[in-house]
């Protein structure tokens, strides 16, 4: 195989692990998410790095629930300092001031996304979100998190703290294709695992809210007719989501 059908049998084989070996807590993770739409309650997703796509994913988009909120932070992410993201993810106490800017309430459903698990704010945002009475989902590379050492002083890991853990099925490293003259793997895949897990909680959790006689609020595409209906949600809307 060259390079481009190893990257797709690995995606190919990575997906179907987590349907066949995650299926339990995704629908856990679902049924969490259905009481809190029937609840008026919300969805909110965290991660730093490369992670934070999958609070985004969940944010302002087709299909997507208007009761969904990424929590966002420019210094955690990787467009404007990369490097310095990297070593602020790593640091003790970050977590608490950002959990402050969200109004988030007992009863709402958190996603934290952590492909290492390792750094000390996601750690400590989940355990934060617990402590407020939060549902607290933890996406995360269980074949990574348990080659690697916290680096939490707590010496505890994302998989320890959350409510429910789900593994996204990838290899130690997340890059997955080795190449001759290559010094690492090559192709990530957390990305594409992770966005799946997100939207099969979201899929999932819409049809439990419906099955409790409640039918969620959600965006349509503004590239169709869905101009007029989105518009209706922002403006009830824009003053609680701070990124609207």
């Amino acid at each position: 195989m060259n390079a481009y059908e190893k990257y797709y049998a690995a995606a190919r084989e990575q997906l179907e692990k987590v349907f066949a070996t995650q299926r339990t807590v995704i629908e856990q993770a679902a049924a969490w998410l259905g009481e809190a739409l029937a609840n008026d309650r919300w969805l909110y997703a965290f991660g730093t790095g490369h992670s934070h796509m999958l609070a985004e994913e969940i944010f302002y988009r087709a299909g997507g629930l208007a009761h969904a909120v990424p929590l966002l932070d420019d210094r955690l992410m990787l467009h404007k300092e990369a490097i310095a993201a990297t070593y602020l993810e790593r640091q003790e106490g970050y977590a608490a001031g950002l959990l402050k800017l969200y109004p988030v309430e007992r009863g709402d459903v958190l996603i934290v996304a952590s492909n290492s698990g390792r750094n000390a704010v996601p750690v400590e945002l989940a355990l934060l979100g617990r402590e407020r009475g939060m549902k607290v989902i933890v996406i995360t590379n269980l074949a990574h998190t348990r080659a690697w050492p916290s680096r939490q002083s707590s010496g505890k890991k994302l998989a320890d703290v959350g409510e429910l853990v789900i593994d996204n099925g990838g290899v130690e490293g997340d890059a997955c294709v080795e190449l001759a003259g290559m010094p690492s793997a090559i192709g990530p895949t957390s990305s594409i695992t992770g966005a799946f897990i997100v939207n099969a909680i979201v899929v999932q959790g819409i049809e439990n809210a419906l099955a409790r006689g409640v039918a969620p609020e959600i965006y349509i595409s503004s590239n169709t007719d869905g101009d007029d209906h989105n518009g209706k949600l922002l403006q009830k809307y824009a003053r609680r989501i701070r990124h609207l």
